[in-house]
């Protein structure tokens, strides 16, 4: 039992945890809201990279 945390260190990291969660849960709540309240959407400056990216990925095998 060596490599296993003690009952008490288990408690204290769920405690921390907990405390984390509820400390960055305003600014979560605040821009969740930003993004409901964005009326238009830009999936092209998201698509376009990642169809970049698998174009180069197509050409490097083909090359192999």
């Amino acid at each position: 039992m060596s490599g296993d945390m003690a009952t008490w260190e288990i408690l204290l990291l769920g405690g921390i945890a907990i405390l984390a969660v509820m400390l960055f849960m305003p600014g979560i709540r605040q821009s969740m809201q930003r993004a409901r309240e964005q009326e238009e959407k830009d999936w092209r400056g998201a698509l376009i990279p990642i169809a970049l990216v698998a174009l180069f990925v197509i050409l490097l095998i083909s090359l192999v």
